[in-house]
C-alpha cells in the first residue's frame, strides 16, 4: 500500500513538473517556430523560410536598438558593479546602526514601484536641464542597478576574514594591494554575480527606459512595445529567437564548464 502510494505521488510530482515547464516554454517555442514561418500570419504555415533572420539583420531600427541595449547593459552593469562593490565595502565597515540603516535605504529602490522611479528621474533630469536621452537612459540604469550589487557583495564580505586583511597591512602592504591580493578574491563570486544581476536586469527594463529616454532613441524593450500598437514584425521572433539561443548556449557552458574541470582534477 505504501508503494502504491509512493508511485501514484511520484507521477503527480512529474506530472506537475511537466505542466510548469509547459507554462514556461511552450510560448518560447511557438514564437520560435513562428520565427521559420514563411507567412506573416501567425495562424498559417507559408513554408520554413529564413527571410524573417534576413530581415532583422537588414533593418536598421533592429540593429541600432540592439546595439543601445547591449552597450547601456554592459556600461550600466560595469559602472554600477565598481560603484556597488566600493559601496558595500564602506557599508560593511559601519557600526551597526548605520549600517542598518544604509541597507534600509539600499532597499527602498528594489521594494519601489518602477514607474515611480522612472517618472521621479525624468523629473530629476527636465529639473537639471538635462535633455533626455542615451546618457539619461545609462545613468538611470546605473542608479537602479546598484542596490542589486550592493545585495550581492555584502553577504560575501560578511563572510571574509578580516584577520587576514590586517595580517597583510601588518607584513607592509598597502591597503589597495590588501584589497586587491586578499579581500577582493574572497568577494568576487559576489561581485561577477552582482555584475550579470545588474546586466540582466537592465537588458530587460522597459519602465524606466521609456520615461527617461529622449526622441530617437531605442532600445530592444522600447522598440517591441511601439510595434505592439501597429503588430509586431515577424523579424522580432527571429531577434528573440536568436536572443535565447544565446542564453540558452552561455547558461549550458556556464553550467557544464566547472563539472569538467572537476572530472579533469
Amino acid at each position: 500500500m505504501k508503494t502504491l502510494k509512493k508511485r501514484i505521488l511520484y507521477i503527480v510530482e512529474n506530472f506537475y513538473l511537466v505542466l510548469i515547464l509547459i507554462f514556461l516554454y511552450a510560448p518560447i517555442a511557438t514564437l520560435m517556430v513562428l520565427s521559420f514561418n514563411g507567412s506573416r500570419s501567425r495562424n498559417q504555415w507559408g513554408g520554413f523560410s529564413l527571410q524573417w533572420y534576413a530581415e532583422m539583420f537588414d533593418s536598421s531600427a533592429i540593429i541600432s536598438a540592439l546595439q543601445n541595449t547591449l552597450v547601456i547593459a554592459l556600461v550600466s552593469a560595469l559602472v554600477a558593479t565598481i560603484i556597488g562593490t566600493a559601496a558595500s565595502i564602506a557599508i560593511n565597515s559601519m557600526r551597526q546602526v548605520p549600517k542598518t540603516i544604509m541597507m534600509g535605504i539600499t532597499n527602498i529602490p528594489m521594494l519601489n514601484a518602477d514607474i515611480v522611479t522612472g517618472i521621479s528621474l525624468m523629473l530629476a533630469f527636465i529639473a537639471f536641464g538635462i535633455s533626455l536621452g542615451f546618457k539619461t537612459i545609462l545613468i538611470a540604469h546605473i542608479t537602479f542597478n546598484i542596490p542589486y550589487v550592493i545585495l550581492s557583495v555584502m553577504p560575501k564580505l560578511k563572510q571574509t576574514n578580516q584577520s587576514a586583511y590586517e595580517a597583510a597591512m601588518d607584513l607592509g602592504a598597502t591597503p589597495i594591494y590588501a584589497f586587491y591580493k586578499v579581500i577582493l578574491p574572497d568577494i568576487m563570486p559576489g561581485v561577477l554575480s552582482g555584475f550579470l544581476l545588474a546586466f540582466t536586469m537592465s537588458l530587460d527594463d522597459f519602465i524606466i527606459t521609456h520615461f527617461t529616454k529622449g526622441a530617437g532613441i531605442n532600445t530592444l524593450s522600447t522598440l517591441i512595445y511601439s510595434e505592439v500598437r501597429r503588430g509586431i514584425k515577424p523579424s522580432m521572433y527571429a531577434l528573440s529567437t536568436i536572443i535565447f539561443v544565446v542564453v540558452l548556449t552561455l547558461l549550458i557552458i556556464t553550467n557544464f564548464a566547472p563539472n569538467r574541470k572537476k572530472e579533469e582534477h
